[in-house]
């Protein structure tokens, strides 16, 4: 089963990915890492990646494209989740030639719908422990001992510089101007389940499951 999951920054797509990936076995494939890896791994791809990343450009859809088809290559029977990817129209029709080149097909698009007040909320008020990584929050999750870390006693805590509220709505501005418009592309052919992002990492993980499993 190949499905992509689609949400603004902020909304859980790495942790649903990630808990896809431990319970059922799927790949994510996230362009960013998929990038970094293909560069430290000196791939064809790669090299091509790394002098236009080098040279200060975008990389462009066509390296992202072989990138995806090498991943999908190396990845047998899996199935894929893409995150962060496609981001564009050309994107989206690209990745249907990618997938049908392969014997493939896109089973469903999932949209975490998010409140965009709620989810600055919860992205500026996030840190972690500087030690051990622990996450936090100001208002959900502070450590049962004020300045102490719940798991390693550390007392130095940190946060991430764009987890600012600026950055944040800016991110949702690029999300709904450039991503979001793939929707209706999907949309045509039914593929689009949306879920409400807004509940709890166990709630969106239900309403997901029930999804894959209809």
């Amino acid at each position: 089963m190949d499905i992509i999951l689609l949400g603004p920054p902020g909304a859980g797509k790495g942790t649903q990915a990630q808990r896809l990936q431990a319970e059922r076995g799927m790949i994510q494939l996230s362009t960013g890492d998929m990038l970094r890896a293909a560069v430290a791994t000196g791939s064809p791809v790669g090299l091509k990646a790394k002098a236009v990343m080098e040279a200060g450009e975008l990389v462009s859809d066509a390296i992202v494209s072989a990138l995806i088809g090498e991943r999908l290559d190396d990845m047998g029977e899996a199935g894929a989740i893409f995150d962060g990817y496609p981001r564009t129209r050309a994107q989206a029709e690209a990745l249907d030639l990618l997938l049908a080149e392969r014997g493939r097909t896109l089973d469903c698009v999932i949209e975490l719908c998010v409140d965009e007040d709620a989810l600055v909320e919860r992205i500026t008020g996030r840190f972690t422990c500087a030690v051990c990584g622990a996450g936090y929050h100001d208002k959900f999750k502070l450590p049962k001992v004020e300045n102490t870390c719940d798991v390693c006693g550390s007392h130095e805590f940190k946060r991430r510089p764009d987890d600012n509220e600026e950055t944040v709505r800016t991110r949702l501005a690029e999300y709904r101007a450039k991503t979001a418009p793939i929707l209706p592309y999907y949309e045509e052919r039914e593929l689009v389940r949306r879920v409400d992002g807004m509940g709890s990492v166990e709630d969106v993980a239900a309403e997901i499951d029930a999804i894959l499993d209809s």
